[in-house]
């Protein structure tokens, strides 16, 4: 099943340039641009408390958005920058680029754990521990998924869910190479070795990003 696109309301903005954009921001707007695509840039602007409330709710640049102007095509996007006030970290402007539906976005897709009841190693004393709730997968933007299921049915007491076992959408692939752990059925008051393994990879994992 698709995952839902949520919808981004903005409005055309009239005029171009630096002195349009203030005049926006004393409008209460935060103004923007949508680029990409066959068409010409389009400036828009979004009133200035919808999207701090959607910055705030996180993940706005790795979301999807379906953007609806008035007198324009509705228009998938995705956020490519927010620029902002040096002193309050406010919203001042934004980037939007458009895509087509088998453009390759990269997207944080949330991990569904199901059978959990009858769970052979949870009956039995074992912990579920999940080690990653979303996993960045690169997607095709017309077939984005809602989620990755995860059958806990057959699982015991040490098992090991690692992305190679969980089966994912057409077209779909995880950013990171390496098969990493998932999510584990730990022993009753003890950490797995698959999350001290999965700790240490995430450790060199932002070592290499520094």
């Amino acid at each position: 099943m698709a995952k839902e696109i949520p919808d981004l309301v903005a409005e055309e903005r009239v005029g171009t340039g630096k002195g349009a954009a203030r005049a926006a921001r004393r409008a209460g707007m935060v103004p923007g641009v949508v680029y990409g695509g066959d068409t010409d840039p389009l400036s828009i602007q979004i009133p200035f408390n919808v999207l701090l409330k959607k910055l705030k709710a996180g993940k706005f640049k790795s979301t999807l958005w379906n953007l609806k102007v008035e007198g324009q095509e509705d228009v998938r996007v995705i956020c490519r920058d927010v620029q902002r006030d040096v002193v309050k970290d406010l919203p001042t402007h934004l980037d939007l680029m458009r895509l087509r539906r088998n453009s390759e976005i990269n997207l944080f897709i949330p991990v569904e754990f199901i059978n959990e009841d009858t769970c052979p190693g949870i009956k039995k004393g074992g912990m579920l521990a999940v080690v990653r709730p979303e996993v960045e997968l690169v997607v095709i933007a017309g077939e984005i998924p809602e989620k990755l299921t995860v059958d806990l049915a057959n699982s015991a007491i040490g098992d090991v869910i690692t992305i190679s076992s969980i089966e994912l959408p057409s077209g779909a692939r995880p950013t990171i190479d390496r098969d990493f752990v998932v999510a584990n059925i730990a022993a009753p008051g003890g950490i797995s070795a698959a999350d001290e393994d999965e700790e240490e990879a995430a450790g060199e994992e932002a070592a290499a990003e520094e």
